[in-house]
């Protein structure tokens, strides 16, 4: 078998760059996390993952490392052998293919806003499972969840893994939860969560010593820049994370070290000194404030996996 590839985000560069204006212009500036992965953003996000203090992808993976058999068995029992395996936001697919030896899921299908970024990953995959079917799907699920009709043939497990969910509100997450409801078919949903935790270590995880997540932050800037042919100057800029306890989440900003204008063709915006564009929420939640949201997005059934500290959760939901 070779994989399919079905492009859905259209990625429009003028749509882009009207939507980066759009929230640099906003009483508050702000701008969207997906204008973090360029190719570099990608790069450097992978280095985060790597860092000492982000926690986690090392703490979602020993959980399925040391519980991975009893999650299978727990996913298989509601949606039967050989599920179909959706893995939103698949990247490069490693997380999902660690998958197959527990799940032997009969069809993968990896989305991500674009099948380019995709391509190599799935024909390296379908080299290893030349029996399984497989595609691609570029789609920005944070608009929208909706496969392409006929797509999914069985009962799905919709895989959303590395607490990517945390970058919703809480109405954001219940409605995008309701939407992998519908994709799972009568399926189940497997899905990893950050758990709130001490404030010092997770404000340490978006500020490494290294500075990296710095880096990824300022990037931001950079693509901007090319989007809008926008002249941010990064030194001009200093990266601050902070955790709010109200809203129970990370928030990561850039902040204008001093007063300055950015101008771009059409529009411009003067910053004063520590003046601050919003670029990401990190939402952390409880196990029970979790459960009522699953509820609340129409799943009557759940459990939950955790590492020993409870930093992390990997909940199975359906029904």
């Amino acid at each position: 078998m070779t994989p399919d590839f079905i492009q859905l985000h259209d990625g429009d560069a003028r749509a882009l760059a009207d939507e980066a204006a759009a929230g640099l212009l906003a009483s508050t500036a702000h701008a969207s996390p997906k204008f973090f992965y360029d190719a570099l953003g990608s790069r450097l996000f992978d280095a985060i993952t790597e860092t000492a203090e982000y926690y986690p992808t090392r703490t979602e993976a020993a959980v399925f490392a040391t519980q991975g058999a009893v999650i299978a068995q727990a996913t298989l029992a509601v949606t039967g052998a050989a599920p179909a395996l959706v893995d939103l936001g698949a990247g490069n697919c490693a997380k999902a293919s660690r998958l197959f030896p527990l799940l032997h899921p009969a069809h993968y299908v990896a989305v991500d806003i674009s099948v380019e970024f995709l391509r190599q990953s799935l024909q390296c995959l379908q080299r290893e499972h030349p029996q399984m079917r497989m595609a691609g799907v570029g789609l920005d699920f944070s608009t929208a969840l909706t496969l392409p009709e006929g797509l999914i043939q069985a009962p799905a497990v919709v895989f959303y893994p590395g607490s990517s969910i945390g970058n919703f509100s809480p109405e954001q997450a219940c409605a995008l939860l309701q939407q992998a409801r519908t994709a799972a078919q009568g399926g189940a949903l497997l899905i990893g969560v950050d758990l709130v935790k001490p404030v010092d270590i997770l404000e340490a995880a978006y500020d490494d010593a290294l500075g990296i997540t710095a880096a990824f932050n300022l990037n931001l800037l950079n693509h901007l820049n090319r989007l809008l042919g926008a002249d941010f100057q990064l030194r001009e800029w200093q990266h601050l994370a902070v955790f709010n306890p109200a809203e129970s989440r990370i928030e990561m900003h850039l902040e204008a070290r001093r007063s300055l204008t950015v101008r771009w063709p059409g529009g411009e915006r003067r910053f004063t000194a520590g003046e601050r564009i919003h670029t990401e929420n990190s939402y952390k939640w409880t196990p029970e404030g979790f459960e009522v949201l699953l509820r609340k997005a129409g799943f009557g059934h759940s459990r939950l996996w955790s590492d020993a500290q409870g930093w992390f959760g990997v909940w199975l939901a359906w029904g």
